[in-house]
């Protein structure tokens, strides 16, 4: 016997979210939670079926554990929300951390992404289209011409990814100076319409 087995029985007494839990990777965690609800003698499967099966025979007693199974829901919802919160507060401590690192490659790529673009990039397409239109080369400036289009992507995509850069750089060093975060374009807007009302 497995938890599947029993996730059916569960999910038939009102607790569909801890019976999906049981059929999932997380099933022995949840049915430890759903054992100890329901008084059974072990957390394993055959015991909280043996549980289930005997409130079954009397009408009070399947009241009893309808209510423990939901009970048992209840709980497993607190749970994972216990494990989302305590996700979240490392993962914002590991992004303070790396905010606040010393590591030279985390504060100099974004300056060397933009000076490669606006150094090397940009006048390499220029040095090209110039000494084609120089020299007159109608098979260079055909090409150029056919992906003309390509190419304007190509440098809008990069100069928007360094316009994300900047500003989340600026928005992080507004951050270390006031110790809090700072508000996105987005919630500025939403502020400012706030006010006004």
């Amino acid at each position: 016997m497995d938890w599947n087995e029993v996730a059916k029985s569960v999910i038939g007494l009102g607790a569909p979210i801890l019976g999906t839990a049981l059929g999932g990777p997380l099933g022995g965690a949840a049915g430890k939670i759903l054992a100890d609800a329901l008084g059974a003698a072990d957390a394993t499967p055959a015991a909280v079926s043996e549980a289930l099966t005997r409130a079954q025979a009397d009408a009070t007693a399947a009241v009893q554990v309808a209510g423990a199974a939901q009970e048992a829901e209840a709980q497993w919802l607190a749970a994972l929300a216990e494990a989302g919160k305590a996700q979240v507060a490392e993962v914002g401590q590991t992004m303070r951390a790396e905010a606040a690192s010393s590591d030279a490659l985390q504060r100099w790529w974004r300056p060397l992404y933009a000076l490669e673009l606006t150094l090397l990039e940009c006048p390499g397409f220029a040095a090209v289209l110039g000494h084609g239109l120089w020299d007159g080369k109608a098979e260079v400036i055909n090409g150029l011409a056919n992906l003309s289009g390509l190419i304007i992507t190509y440098i809008a995509a990069r100069f928007g990814v360094l316009g994300v850069y900047v500003s989340g750089r600026t928005r992080e060093k507004q951050a270390a100076l006031t110790g809090g975060a700072v508000p996105s374009l987005v919630g500025e807007v939403v502020r400012a319409v706030v006010r006004r009302r």
